[in-house]
């Protein structure tokens, strides 16, 4: 049976800190970002996760976006190297997390860098995002942790944005989703939508055809709803100016071994 379990970190005292790149600093409001996150976990559950919170890691401002620490594929975790060399201590914490839920455990080793971020898995198919964050050794040794395991590992460039998941997300046929302006290259996808709005660009496959979507993004609600998938709006606004969306606040775990 597939498993349904969501790894997830509460928001830190410091999140109003984390790093910005390609957007504007804004204030953060860190005790409605908190809010915003209890909702977006409530989410989760409500539709059939189990949400396993991570320890805090209240000195690293940006540990609430525990997706940039590590990549799933099947049963096998492959504990990132962060491209900002700030957030590294972060995955000390997610390491154990998934050690304790049984996954085998793996590593990107200097020089590599990897944002988990930057992966996108489509079916047996890991398109990983080369640019800012994460750099071309990153990218072979994801091909060496996973390609063994059945998987096809592509490169695909990012420079617009600051992850590859930050452009491009997919929808449950594997239709890749997108805002054109944000997208480095929509035709290396064999099926690509075009969606109006950059947040429109990330979704979360919640099961069947709900997707999790930020409410930064109500005309993409409205065209996915029209092609028969079922949004599921949550407000993610303070995440948002810190080039967050709604796939870096969790991992999603569907092939935990019983």
């Amino acid at each position: 049976m597939p498993s349904k379990k969501a790894l997830v970190r509460r928001p830190g005292p410091r999140l109003a800190e984390g790093l910005v790149t390609h957007i504007e600093r804004e204030q953060v409001d860190v005790g409605r970002a908190t809010e915003q996150w209890e909702a977006y976990t409530e989410a989760l559950r409500a539709h059939g996760w189990e949400t396993v919170e991570v320890d805090p890691a209240d000195d690293c401002p940006d540990a609430v976006f525990v997706e940039d620490t590590v990549v799933m594929y099947r049963n096998v975790a492959l504990i990132t190297r962060p491209g900002a060399e700030a957030r590294r201590a972060e995955t000390v914490g997610v390491e154990e997390a998934v050690a304790s839920l049984g996954c085998s455990v793996n590593w990107i080793w200097e020089p590599g860098t990897l944002d988990g971020g930057d992966v996108l898995k489509v079916g047996d198919t890991i398109y990983v995002g080369r640019g800012g964050r994460t750099n071309a050794a990153g990218v072979q040794q994801v091909r060496a942790a996973f390609e063994p395991l059945g998987a096809r590992v592509v490169a695909v460039p990012v420079s617009k944005v600051l992850h590859l998941k930050s452009a491009v997300t997919a929808l449950p046929d594997g239709t890749v989703i997108g805002h054109i302006p944000k997208v480095d290259r929509p035709a290396l996808f064999p099926r690509f939508l075009s969606v109006p709005e950059e947040a429109g660009g990330h979704v979360v496959l919640l099961g069947g055809h709900k997707l999790l979507i930020s409410a930064s993004a109500p005309k993409t609600a409205e065209l996915l709803a029209d092609l028969g998938h079922e949004p599921v709006v949550v407000d993610i606004s303070e995440f948002e100016k810190l080039e967050g969306c709604v796939t870096c606040l969790s991992v999603r775990m569907r092939e935990l071994y019983a």
